[in-house]
């Protein structure tokens, strides 16, 4: 079994391949100082909470953009598990190609979402949405050419600075409203952090379908936790929350054999 692990800013999402098949998927949290010893605890109590024998993992497999925690994960593996993990880098062979050669920068749980969209979606115009701290937008021609992206603060970031901004604004559960026009302050703000990210994300994908792929069509894929706000919006073609985990798996079949 292949174990799949995409590390964010805040939160560390998991997920185990028996072949093709997720036999079970599972959370914790990103923040703060996380040794390995700690995750390797996690782990094993988790994987046999989800009726997995942790000696049947046989691979490993890391998209991290924290960089102390990619460290504790890899060391977590060898001592835990006995195995060395597969990390997305800069060397990472994927279906993407970006003129010059290099990602440019692209984290590597963009590397893994697009290899996962392309997977799932080969031979078509993709709009890659991922939503998380920060929302990510990656567009990648069908012939796997990286066309370029947008960067935007996150639903849970833009309720964070406005807790912390405003002395009598205080955090509420992120959720559709059902309407723009609230009766109090909590369902004011959630109709503001609802729409503002509705209207931005149809805003931004507009925009790169017509600088990306000018009359060509396009399907838009959405994925990351707080992406399901918007799964019923008739936005995307398909939402995927395993998107990443699924780019994983790919990626290490391309780059491991």
């Amino acid at each position: 079994m292949l174990l799949t692990i995409d590390v964010g800013n805040t939160q560390i999402y998991a997920g185990v391949f028996d072949g093709d098949k997720i036999k079970a998927s599972f959370r914790r949290t990103s923040s703060g100082a996380v040794t390995s010893d700690e995750l390797g605890v996690f782990l094993l109590q988790v994987l046999r909470a989800n009726a997995i024998e942790p000696r049947a993992i046989a691979e490993i497999a890391i998209a991290s953009v924290v960089p102390d925690l990619t460290r504790s994960i890899a060391n977590c593996a060898r001592k835990y598990f006995c195995l060395e993990p597969f990390i997305v880098g800069r060397e990472t062979k994927s279906g993407l190609f970006i003129k010059g050669g290099a990602y440019n920068g692209l984290g590597a749980d963009r590397i893994a979402g697009i290899e996962g969209a392309i997977h799932l979606y080969p031979r078509k115009n993709l709009i890659v949405v991922d939503f998380g701290t920060a929302n990510t937008f990656d567009a990648v021609h069908k012939s796997g050419e990286y066309r370029g992206g947008a960067i935007s603060a996150g639903v849970g970031m833009s309720m964070s600075a406005l807790a912390s901004g405003a002395a009598l604004l205080s955090n509420v559960e992120i959720k559709n409203p059902g309407r723009s026009a609230g009766m109090n302050t909590t369902t004011q703000l959630q109709a503001g952090l609802f729409y503002t990210g509705l209207g931005s994300m149809k805003e931004i994908c507009t925009r790169l379908g017509k600088e990306c792929f000018r009359r060509e069509d396009y399907i838009i894929i959405g994925t990351g936790g707080l992406g399901r706000l918007y799964e019923h919006e008739n936005v995307f073609k398909a939402y995927v929350p395993d998107l990443v985990l699924i780019g994983l798996r790919e990626l290490m079949r391309k780059n491991t054999g």
